[in-house]
């Protein structure tokens, strides 16, 4: 099976939570990575997203340290538009 990673950004405008984690996370940029499996077997490409990394960076603003989260792909969604929404009212 290929798998393809793809790397992005997303901002926040609020403190926000993810799924069932009981910590708060600050407001600002964090970066993210996404696996995708191909799925093999029809005329066209088709990915399916399999893992997302969410990367935390570490409260004391040191660089290099960080954590990273390993969350599914519908749990940033949902935080993503509680903060649009929040930002909308």
């Amino acid at each position: 099976m290929t798998t393809r990673t793809t790397k992005s950004t997303v901002t926040f405008a609020h403190p926000f939570t993810l799924g069932e984690l009981d910590e708060v996370l600050p407001s600002g940029t964090y970066d993210v990575e996404t696996d995708e499996d191909l799925i093999e077997g029809l005329s066209f490409q088709v990915y399916r997203r399999v893992k997302t990394l969410f990367h935390v960076p570490d409260k004391s603003g040191k660089p290099g340290l960080a954590r990273t989260l390993t969350i599914h792909p519908d749990v940033l969604d949902d935080a993503m538009d509680r903060d649009n929404a929040a930002t909308a009212a």
